[in-house]
């Protein structure tokens, strides 16, 4: 008997079917079919600008967009042979571990919900909730976030920013721990989840897996450690690691590396350097929008050094703290906004920057550069010829090789057990098929 599983609704995990053999209700054969959401990442980031490949990052993986903005970012940086300032740094790590946090709440919070864990999920939605909240104050959005910039973030943290995520972390260690209440001994999600969905270390290291999946079984590889990039080696955290590669133990590894994250968060928070922050002779503090439109008139006397004071939609991204979190390059580096809104010199400079024919032009030659997503080795490469756009543009979705043994996973289970193993996955659509 053959069962046509899929195509899914785009508002379930992926857009993917799956045809698979059957001998009752056992699985005797499967057939993944991916290829329903061409989004063309690769290509249309070779059609323009380096700076506008940015808001494509967003989407190859809209619950942790942060952590794509700086891979991208990273590689481009490294063509170009810039290093962005240590307060930026610290800034990334600390939103791309936010970032890796919501991406597990939804994977582990949906695959219980999967299951019949209704309470598990509302929980753990409400904590990723709280998280976009911090991650809104940051950037200004929640999902396609933009945030990253090459050299550089669009924005500094804002004011009372670490001891407001310090509270947030707080909470979402307490719902964690209602959720390993609810969860991890309880024996009917146990009885699902042991023993399904199996792969070896060998299997998964032949498909070159990684991330939580290779790490649960028993491969605690990761990239942070193995080939530490920003600040991640002044961290002090574990690498989570199972034994059987099951979902199960997948399962396990999510929620210890949410606190791992936490952990990193927290270190990050406390050793993060100050950076310039210039007010005029006056000390004036002024609402972004307000010197927008000042600037706009023609009021810029003493402008030159005013604080400017950032709010939740970052109608300015202050010029006070621009050479703080911004390589100081400025032929690869976006000025400030109120510079682009405020004056001519500014507005050219953006202009340069951003048009096709102007733009960021790295010298020819290739890079490769890994970061850890939340699902594993999120890779780009990209070539320059010289020009303003990329010649190539190649991504290595940390999905795709999870994707590429799923049918290895089903066979010689149950069709129940598609659903956990399906659900451990993670697969996230717009990053698999790009």
């Amino acid at each position: 008997m053959f069962l046509n599983v899929g195509p899914s609704h785009p508002a379930m995990h992926g857009i993917i079917q799956i045809v698979v053999q059957l001998d009752g209700e056992l699985v005797m054969g499967a057939d993944v079919e991916v290829g329903y959401l061409h989004r063309a990442f690769e290509k249309e980031s070779e059609r323009g600008p380096y700076n506008n490949v940015i808001p494509y990052t967003d989407r190859l993986n809209y619950v942790s967009p942060l952590i794509n903005n700086f891979g991208f970012c990273l590689a481009v940086e490294r063509l170009l042979d810039i290093e962005v300032t240590e307060r930026c740094q610290y800034i990334r790590v600390i939103m791309s571990e936010l970032s890796r946090i919501t991406d597990h709440l939804t994977c582990v919070g949906a695959s219980a919900m999967e299951l019949g864990a209704f309470t598990v999920f509302l929980y753990m939605i409400k904590a990723r909730e709280w998280l976009w909240e911090l991650v809104e104050a940051v950037t200004g959005a929640r999902l396609t976030i933009s945030y990253g910039r090459i050299g550089g973030v669009k924005a500094d943290l804002p004011e009372g920013f670490a001891e407001r995520t310090r509270k947030v972390l707080d909470d979402v260690r307490k719902v964690l721990l209602e959720c390993d209440t609810l969860l991890t001994r309880n024996r009917i999600f146990v009885d699902r989840m042991q023993g399904t969905g199996v792969i070896s270390k060998e299997r998964a290291i032949s498909y070159s897996i990684t991330g939580p999946f290779l790490r649960a079984t028993g491969l605690a590889l990761d990239v942070r450690k193995a080939s530490p990039y920003f600040v991640y080696d002044r961290m002090r955290f574990d690498i989570p690691s199972g034994d059987h590669g099951d979902n199960y133990d997948r399962y396990l590894v999510r929620m210890e590396e949410m606190e791992q994250s936490m952990r990193i968060v927290e270190q990050a928070l406390a050793q993060i350097p100050s950076g310039p922050l210039n007010v005029d002779d006056e000390g004036r503090v002024l609402p972004a929008s307000v010197m927008v439109d000042e600037a706009k008139m023609g009021r810029v006397a003493g402008f030159k050094q005013v604080r400017v004071e950032l709010d939740p939609t970052l109608e300015g991204s202050t010029r006070g703290y621009h050479d703080a979190i911004n390589a100081p390059e400025r032929r690869a580096v976006l000025p400030a906004k109120e510079d682009t809104y405020g004056n001519i010199e500014g507005l050219m400079h953006h202009f340069k920057l951003i048009m096709i024919g102007h733009g960021i032009r790295p010298p020819q030659g290739e890079f490769y550069s890994a970061v850890e997503g939340a699902n594993g080795e999120l890779g780009f490469y990209v070539v320059s010829d010289g020009s303003d756009r990329p010649y190539r543009v190649r991504v290595r979705p940390p999905c795709f090789t999870i994707m590429a043994a799923l049918h290895e996973l089903l066979i010689g289970g149950m069709v129940a057990d598609m659903v956990p193993t399906f659900g451990s996955v993670n697969m996230i659509g717009g990053e698999l098929d790009r």
